[in-house]
């Protein structure tokens, strides 16, 4: 199982569809004080009887034996008629659901494709998102790219926070607070994503907190929490970032939505769909009206569809801790032997990036990242601060072989000898996750590819003639060199951007983890992530690689 499919749930956001009755009066159901969180789980018996009876609810409200709801099975027989084609006569509801149902569409739509396990949520009615600016599930592509509902001003936003359950209060998070900041890490170290058989969790270390969400011209308010009145315990939290995002011709500002996460023992509060309402409120407010998300789960409507690769480096820990398996063609000797990552540099030029490289790096990222489809726009400040808040202190070393102190990313660049021009530059985070009841091996270390870019792009004909490929096989796999001398075991990578051509070559396998896209309160067509969309090729259509 691999930690791709903890990364799909990160914002966990389909948790809104959980039997949402009354939205703006959530339930405050049975009192749970710190004492009760404090305490020991309830039996794994109690637990799975528990599910089934969500599940079987779930199910029943669907209507009919058939898992399938109605209005996809009208939706794909309207989509087969209108599109005509042979046999098209023929179809009907009854053959549309057997097909969809031999399909397994619905192990999609529930997530047991994705993330699965103890994160899938049951799509049922979408009672939550259907009354929000979303696309709905049943809608054709828009005629035109634009905002579902218009800006309001500030008078017109609602002033008050949402009503919590009793005995709850809402918390704005200091992130710079080493107090509140170990808070926010131990609420998603022991709460936040696990994969389907509970092995792996998120380590989201205080550094990487404070990396991903103080960028340049954040608000603390989008720092949503919710304690526990009695005595202050954090069990509940969700982040939003500014970013400026451009989708195809429109440039806007937005809000990036991440880490929402729920006490274990409060899942059946309703906590999450409030959560994303005040969130919601609080960008409102700052007069940002668009956001940005994504999740494992089909929920109204991705916008795009990526899937996780896996670069493997340390063998016998990944074997060990069973994040893969040797084949039974191969002996594990062959396959450290085949997966051995090389221990030098192929790019000429090829070093670490400087405060002097912000500029002429800023250049060529926004030259480059105009040949996809959604991508965000980063100024200089931002450059400086993806690629160069998070090096951490001290010498390389420092932290560990190839680390510095606190480092959460590594960004190097390929500097023209001669014309001392950058030509060339990859960055990559660092996303450690723990490996729960090992303890032998107790820390996946995993590197994630972040943003990249190359002056080839440029020359004519290069995507035609293979030569960017050639450029981009040769940029990356330094970075894989970097990330082995940094001992980390696993190198993760989506299918956006460029990564599609080079991923088979430079020994990325294919992942079982899909990420799905998703923008509120704006409507376009679907972008090209692990299949092409509207003549644009895999990968070209993402240009925006969320933490």
């Amino acid at each position: 199982m691999s930690p791709s499919k903890q990364r799909e749930s990160a914002d966990d956001i389909s948790d809104p569809s959980a039997s949402l009755d009354h939205e703006d009066e959530p339930s405050s159901g049975s009192e749970i004080d710190a004492a009760d969180i404090a305490s020991p789980s309830t039996s794994t018996q109690r637990k799975k009887k528990k599910k089934k009876s969500k599940v079987s609810k779930a199910l029943h409200g669907l209507g009919g034996n058939s898992e399938i709801p109605q209005e996809l099975v009208d939706h794909v027989l309207d989509k087969v008629k209108a599109e005509g084609g042979a046999g098209s006569v023929e179809v009907n509801q009854d053959s549309v659901r057997e097909a969809l149902e031999q399909l397994k569409i619905m192990d999609v739509v529930k997530g047991k494709a994705g993330i699965g396990g103890i994160n899938r949520k049951d799509m049922g009615e979408h009672k939550f998102w259907a009354t929000q600016p979303v696309p709905q599930l049943d809608e054709g592509p828009p005629i035109d790219d634009g905002y579902i509902e218009p800006s309001k001003p500030r008078e017109e936003v609602r002033q008050e926070s949402y009503p919590l359950p009793k005995d709850f209060e809402w918390s704005t998070l200091d992130i710079d607070d080493p107090k509140q900041n170990k808070e926010v890490y131990d609420l998603l170290s022991l709460n936040y994503v696990e994969d389907d058989e509970a092995s792996f969790r998120f380590q989201y270390s205080s550094e990487f907190l404070q990396w991903a969400l103080k960028p340049p011209g954040y608000h603390k308010e989008w720092h949503v929490g919710v304690r526990v009145s009695s005595n202050k315990k954090l069990v509940a939290f969700i982040s939003g970032v500014p970013m400026n995002l451009r989708v195809r011709g429109h440039l806007f500002p937005v809000a990036e939505i991440n880490y929402l996460c729920v006490h274990k023992k409060l899942r059946s509060k309703r906590l999450a769909p409030v959560l994303i309402k005040e969130v919601t409120r609080q960008v409102h407010l700052k007069g940002t009206f668009q956001a940005i998300y994504t999740a494992g789960v089909v929920i109204p409507t991705p916008v795009s569809v990526c899937r996780y690769h896996h670069r493997l480096m340390n063998i016998p820990k990944l074997v060990d801790i069973k994040f893969c398996y040797v084949p039974r063609s191969m002996t594990l000797a062959r396959m450290i032997r085949v997966n051995k990552v090389p221990s030098t540099f192929t790019t000429r030029g090829l070093r670490q990036m400087e405060g002097k490289d912000v500029q002429q790096v800023a250049d060529l990222f926004t030259r480059y990242m105009k040949r996809f489809e959604m991508v965000p726009v980063f100024g200089e400040d931002e450059v400086q601060h993806q690629f160069m808040s998070g090096i951490g202190t001290g010498a390389v070393g420092d932290g560990g072989p190839g680390r510095r102190v606190g480092q959460v990313t590594w960004t190097y660049v390929v500097e023209d000898p001669d014309t001392h021009k950058i030509t060339d530059f990859f960055s990559f985070y660092s996303l450690p996750s723990t490996v729960i009841h090992n303890t032998k091996n107790p820390v996946l270390e995993a590197a994630y590819l972040f943003y990249y870019a190359s002056e080839t792009a440029f020359v004519d004909g290069a995507e035609e003639s293979g030569q960017l490929k050639k450029r981009l096989e040769s940029v990356i796999g330094d970075a894989l060199v970097v990330a082995n001398e940094a001992k980390f075991d696993v190198f993760n990578a989506l299918t956006l951007m460029d990564n599609v051509p080079i991923l088979q070559d430079l020994k990325f396998g294919l992942g079982d983890g899909i990420l799905n896209f998703y923008l509120y309160n704006w409507r376009t067509a679907p972008l090209a992530g692990m299949n092409s969309e509207g003549g644009v090729a895999p990968g070209k259509g993402v240009g925006v690689v969320m933490l």
